[in-house]
């Protein structure tokens, strides 16, 4: 069967997962599966209830780390992890570095930023104090020269692709500073945005939101 990959692409961990996917050339097919139910269609395939997850020959895979590592393994064509060890370590420690201690930490904003919530004081304080040490360390390992591990595009530019607009975007919304400001943020963006891959996973991204939107309207009427 070919490859699937399930989740809706709102998700910026599935959009992570579909850049990866267009950027190596593998043939894939895209299922819209939503978060927020108990349908078997979700809960068999993806034991937390999350997405993206992958639909492979030999079952499904969830959690998007797994997934990337799995696509890499898979499919070696353009490989978007170095053959040294010790470069590809380097690239998942900026991948472990966005996901864990910038976008985990800025997605306690989401809720308000995006979705009409409402962020407590406390975990507003949580965010203003632990973001910009996540930043700060982020910015120890990063290069943006011009893509976040160097020369090369790899897997951690498929996370920060997708995160780093996000985050920014919160905490402007939310905070009202961008505290990723001491990053070149916009400059990269622009640089990967020029990509064809990333131009798709931006449009497919934003008729996904207009759906999602819809059905959000739907649900309050």
């Amino acid at each position: 069967m070919t490859l699937k990959l399930c989740g809706f692409s709102v998700s910026n961990y599935y959009s992570k997962l579909k850049l990866q996917l267009l950027e190596k050339q593998v043939p894939f097919e895209e299922e819209l599966v939503w978060v927020g139910n108990t349908h078997p269609k979700l809960m068999d395939r993806s034991p937390m209830g999350k997405v993206p997850f992958l639909q492979t020959d030999h079952g499904c895979i969830s959690e998007s780390m797994a997934c990337a590592d799995y696509i890499e393994l898979a499919y070696p064509q353009h490989p978007l992890l170095p053959s040294d060890p010790w470069a590809a370590a380097k690239v998942r420690e900026l991948i472990v570095y966005l996901e864990l201690h910038l976008e985990l930490v800025a997605r306690e904003l989401y809720a308000q930023a995006f979705f009409g919530g409402k962020v407590s004081e406390e975990r507003l304080a949580f965010v203003r104090k632990q973001l910009p040490k996540g930043v700060a360390a982020f910015a120890k390992l990063a290069s943006f020269k011009p893509f976040v591990a160097g020369d090369h595009f790899t897997l951690a530019d498929c996370a920060a692709a997708v995160h780093l607009p996000l985050i920014a975007s919160a905490c402007k919304r939310v905070l009202g500073e961008d505290l990723l400001a001491s990053l070149p943020v916009k400059s990269y963006l622009e640089h990967i945005d020029a990509r064809p891959t990333m131009a798709r996973v931006n449009a497919d991204r934003k008729v996904n939101s207009q759906e999602m939107a819809a059905l959000m309207q739907k649900a309050r009427s």
